[in-house]
């Protein structure tokens, strides 16, 4: 595990130690460690050290005495490298009054986590319910892991490019990608840092720029949550995703991953759970906030007694607005960009920032998100929210988030586009916002100055049915439609024929549209969940990439990795702004688009002049009959042929071509769409190239 060193005061004696930083920090230069542990209400604290031929019976006890380890509201202690000896683990036991009533939980009796621990160790006696009821839990509790006593400090992590038109977000779990056998990684490896990383060249040749690893902050590992947004320590890689199981493989093997990602020209981004943690609801377990200080780190509704509030939906949100737990955000969000090099950040329920130290939604400038923005500055990191709360009170899509730069996942488009594909009345004007850039929510005008990039668009991500299976069950909470079979299995193949073209006209409007797409592992090959939105604790087949899809459904994987490459090749889709004059809209005719509720069907032309690309003609087909379509006027002429690129019902490699083998398109007239199909033509201009 690399050191975790930083600056300490030289104004304290040796015996008390500094304020700050928080958690056990090895000075180098004075041989010793510095441990530190806000409590604003506690009356005592000891420090427990243990070593690991013992893990009940402390090896030190150190009791931090008034009022010399005392600062504030910062409880903290120096102890020489020999006072430590062996020792490797170390926690806190924390008294003071306990009055529920007040949300005061103290007992003296409980060892608590340190919540800036760099390493999280689980005895084998760990006991999760031991944690939910009074008395000892020695041996049975989460342990902090006491930093190396080096010298050096790991090299600065050398950043990829910055991606630009170009940036495609993949979701993805760490466990899942590989921990399939048909995964082809080493057994010792699947579902673990580095299986990713062996996996890397995959997801080069995918064309990807940007992986977004759903959460891999350390968690229970009996509480059951496979997707891990129940985080127990915010400054600890999950040690259950090292090849090993222990901490300082998961250190090792995550920095070796985010750096070979790196050399890849792949940008890491990790999905953060900042608005709750893994003590769970009132009554769940004592490790560590809820013991050291329950009312200081965590939201209580109005009046008495004391009732955790629930936006998150977990029933224990942190009070982001506090200045610990802000403190406590913003030092992990650093140590992640700093110490291990990531580039970008999700912020889970990113809208429970909005809420300042009142209770009151603040849109102007709550304090973490303006710190938070600020911050990123340093390091041009991409922050990311989802801009709603988890008990659905409070939605701020858009505009209405306060993260001005921030991007966003676009729920909106979302469900516009799965409206469009599941035949619904009305959706063309909505098709044409969301494929424009989203400006109704990210305006680009003088006033708001959005951006279209801000807008992360997506069709499927973890949270829903997979893309495979949006096409294969009646759902209308997913807004899905199953194609004329219920299920996966036994579903005939015009079926089959039909879910494979509807997942292809997902994937191109998710690429044609002005903005950032994402979409998540497995949908480029026909993952299914089995019709299940929702599988967070299932740690199996269900969650499990089968790898041997990518044999079996190798046409879609081509059509996927050659639909990136075609959007990376043409810079005039995603542009900073919207496409403006650039674009015109239109129907069959080549007229005026239909926006009558009944219609199902579009067209637009988009000119790449100003971006040194070619044209784009485009018409899509949402009717259960092929159409016709015809070219507008302003399209016609040029010194260069139209040729078609993509057909979405044509038979694969037909589906998608390579430039050198694109036809030219001899009568322009009348150009078919069969049913349910998306047609994308191609002029280049004599100064541009296809890619």
């Amino acid at each position: 595990m690399p050191n975790a060193t930083s600056p300490v005061s030289s104004s304290f004696t040796t015996s008390d130690g500094a304020p700050y930083p928080p958690g056990a920090v090895w000075l180098p230069e004075e041989q010793a460690f510095n441990f530190s542990i806000f409590s604003r209400n506690a009356t005592a604290i000891t420090l427990l050290l243990y070593r690991a031929d013992d893990l009940v019976i402390p090896c030190l006890r150190l009791s931090f005495c008034l009022p010399h380890n005392k600062t504030g509201d910062m409880w903290h202690a120096r102890l020489p490298a020999e006072q430590v000896g062996d020792a490797c683990y170390y926690g806190y036991s924390v008294a003071g009054p306990h009055r529920p009533e007040d949300g005061l939980l103290f007992d003296a009796e409980k060892l608590l986590l340190d919540p800036y621990a760099r390493g999280v160790f689980f005895p084998p006696g760990f006991d999760r319910d031991a944690a939910c009821r009074p008395g000892p839990t020695a041996g049975r509790a989460p342990l902090g892991v006491l930093p190396e006593r080096t010298t050096t400090t790991p090299p600065p992590a050398q950043r990829p490019q910055r991606h630009d038109h170009d940036l495609v977000i993949y979701e993805l779990h760490v466990r899942a990608f590989t921990r399939a056998p048909s995964s082809g990684v080493d057994a010792a490896q699947r579902g673990s840092y580095a299986g990713l990383t062996a996996h890397i060249p995959y997801l080069k040749a995918l064309g990807v720029t940007a992986v977004e690893l759903m959460p891999i902050f350390q968690r229970d590992p009996l509480h059951g949550t496979f997707w891990g947004y129940m985080p127990l320590n915010f400054f600890s890689p999950h040690a259950g995703y090292a090849s090993d199981g222990t901490v300082a493989t998961s250190w090792r093997e995550f920095r070796a991953m985010v750096a070979a990602l790196h050399e890849a020209e792949i940008e890491v981004f990790l999905d953060v759970v900042y608005n709750h943690t893994g003590e769970d609801h009132a009554g769940g377990p004592v490790w560590s906030y809820r013991g050291i200080d329950n009312p200081s780190y965590y939201t209580r509704a109005p009046g008495l007694p004391f009732r955790p509030t629930n936006r998150s939906g977990c029933g224990n949100d942190l009070d982001v607005a506090a200045p610990v737990v802000r403190q406590l955000i913003l030092s992990s969000a650093w140590f992640w960009i700093e110490e291990m090099g990531i580039d970008g950040l999700r912020f889970d329920l990113a809208s429970m920032f909005s809420v300042d130290e009142s209770g009151h939604i603040n849109l102007a400038e709550p304090p973490i998100i303006t710190e938070l923005s600020t911050a990123s500055h340093l390091r041009q990191t991409r922050l990311i929210a989802e801009p709603w709360v988890g008990d659905g009170s409070l939605m701020q899509l858009g505009r209405a988030f306060p993260g001005r730069t921030w991007r966003q996942w676009n729920a909106r488009f979302r469900d516009d586009i799965r409206r469009f594909l599941r035949g619904d009345d009305g959706c063309v004007p909505a098709l044409m916002t969301r494929l424009y850039g989203s400006t109704d929510l990210f305006p680009d005008d003088r006033i708001h100055a959005a951006r279209p990039y801000q807008s992360v668009n997506y069709i499927a991500s973890h949270d829903g049915l997979t893309l495979r299976d949006l096409f294969s069950y009646d759902d209308p909470g997913q807004i899905a439609a199953n194609c004329g079979h219920q299920g996966i299995d036994g579903a005939p193949e015009p079926v089959m024929t039909l879910r494979r073209r509807q997942t292809r006209n997902a994937f191109c409007l998710l690429m044609l549209a002005n903005g950032t797409p994402m979409f998540q592992a497995g949908d480029e090959f026909g993952h299914s969940r089995g019709g299940d939105p929702n599988p967070y604790d299932r740690d199996d087949e269900t969650n499990w990439l089968d790898w041997r899809l990518t044999e079996n459904e190798s046409t879609l994987l081509r059509f996927v990795r050659m639909l990136i490459a075609f959007r990376a090749a043409h810079p005039s889709i995603a542009r900073s702004i919207g496409w403006r004059d650039d674009v015109s809209w239109h129907g069959v005719d080549g007229g005026e688009p239909d926006l009558r509720p009944v219609s199902r069907s579009l067209a637009f032309f988009l000119r790449g002049a100003t971006m040194a690309d070619g044209d784009l003609y485009v018409f899509i087909n949402g009717w259960d009959d092929t159409l016709h379509f015809a070219l507008p006027e302003a399209a016609r002429g040029g010194t260069t042929p139209w040729r078609s690129f993509i057909d979405t019902a044509a038979a694969s490699p037909a589906d998608i071509l390579a430039p050198e083998e694109a036809a030219e398109i001899g009568d322009m007239a009348r150009l078919s769409a069969q049913a349910r199909s998306i047609r994308v033509l191609l002029r280049m201009r004599h100064d541009a190239t296809t890619g």
